[in-house]
């Protein structure tokens, strides 16, 4: 088989192929790959069989990352928790994987990096699993009453009742301020979890290029935003991306109600399911929550080729030492490190 490099931002078959087929995601989406290249500054491509004038048939879309500090490789795709190869027939995958495997080893990257929904059947790819997750999806088929049932009465449904109760203020839009309330949480809930936050630009990025099939859902009491999420929707999958909160009034119940008020919009506007994304397979506490909306579940595994650990200098700056530093910096300084160091964790 022939392998031909596109660029699936300047390719217009490649919004043609996202939108028949049938593994196609929302981080397949040209407003995704838009923003990753414009934020981190990736070198987009994508691998078809189809030859140039023809409609394509499949593709498989990659960022280039290339960091001094974690190494020069191939990922499908760069903060997407899953980005299916969009093949036909399973045979294709290992005429794909071929390929890459001899580029990689003649380009010496260190790795090429698969993150598919569904697991990788070929034998003989020569590709290793590198990472497990949970992947949670909520199937929005039955009624809202029935969806509401199968809430876990007391850790969900009594919240969100609680939060109606405190007559919350709720928006949901696109606009500067509920950026800023979304950002300004987000820093509040990686402090929380030491963790580093995206840049604000990101999220800047994806609103521009993402249009209407992004979301920002804000809870707030007296005035204050105390929880938020970020969505992005395909056709009839909503997916959860991210979610921020201010520990202070868990009690209220705001993020139960902000899933809930998501549910409600999406089954009401035709959806038919919710992605809930990722989730570490340590994440006790974030399975659980998940869970407890009525979602199944299944394991999401990363594949790579060669295998390969994390880089020793990237190890340092995300031992526990520097995330307890990260956890006490001021909000300025804690989005400048996210500014610089996050698209070296791709």
């Amino acid at each position: 088989m022939s392998v031909n490099i596109i660029d699936p931002v300047l390719d217009n078959r490649w919004d043609e192929l996202v939108a028949r087929h049938p593994r196609a995601s929302v981080f397949h989406q040209r407003g995704w790959l838009k923003a990753l290249a414009r934020t981190y500054g990736y070198e987009l491509l994508a691998l078809t069989s189809s030859p140039v004038g023809s409609p394509l048939d499949d593709g498989i879309v990659f960022c280039r990352v290339s960091s001094w500090l974690t190494g020069t490789r191939l990922v499908s795709l760069p903060f997407a928790d899953h980005c299916e190869p969009l093949l036909n027939q399973s045979g294709e995958c290992l005429d794909f994987i071929r390929w890459l495997r001899a580029e990689c080893d003649r380009k010496r990257w260190k790795y090429v990096e698969l993150r598919p929904l569904s697991p990788v059947q070929d034998r003989g790819h020569g590709l290793q699993p590198s990472r497990g997750y949970c992947f949670h999806e909520l199937d929005l088929a039955p009624s809202l009453e029935q969806i509401y049932r199968r809430l876990h009465k007391d850790s969900i449904q009594r919240k969100i009742r609680r939060a109606e109760g405190q007559r919350m203020e709720y928006e949901v839009g696109r606009s500067k301020q509920l950026l800023d309330e979304f950002y300004r949480l987000l820093l509040i809930t990686r402090r929380r979890h030491q963790g580093i936050p995206q840049p604000r630009t990101w999220f800047g990025n994806l609103i521009e290029y993402m249009g209407d099939k992004l979301q920002i859902r804000v809870a707030r009491k007296d005035g204050n935003p105390i929880a938020a999420m970020l969505t992005l929707r395909h056709g009839v999958t909503a997916v959860y991306k991210y979610g921020c909160s201010d520990q202070k009034f868990h009690s209220l119940g705001a993020m139960p109600l902000l899933f809930w008020r998501l549910i409600e919009e999406s089954k009401n506007s035709g959806g038919q399911r919710i992605d809930f994304g990722r989730s570490d397979l340590e994440n006790d506490s974030l399975i659980t929550f998940k869970e407890k909306f009525g979602t199944t579940r299944k394991l999401l595994t990363y594949y790579r080729y060669p295998r390969s650990e994390r880089g020793e200098k990237l190890s340092r700056w995300d031992s526990q030492i520097a995330r307890q530093f990260f956890s006490i910096l001021p909000d300025a300084a804690l989005s400048t490190a996210g500014r610089f160091l996050y698209r070296h964790m791709a």
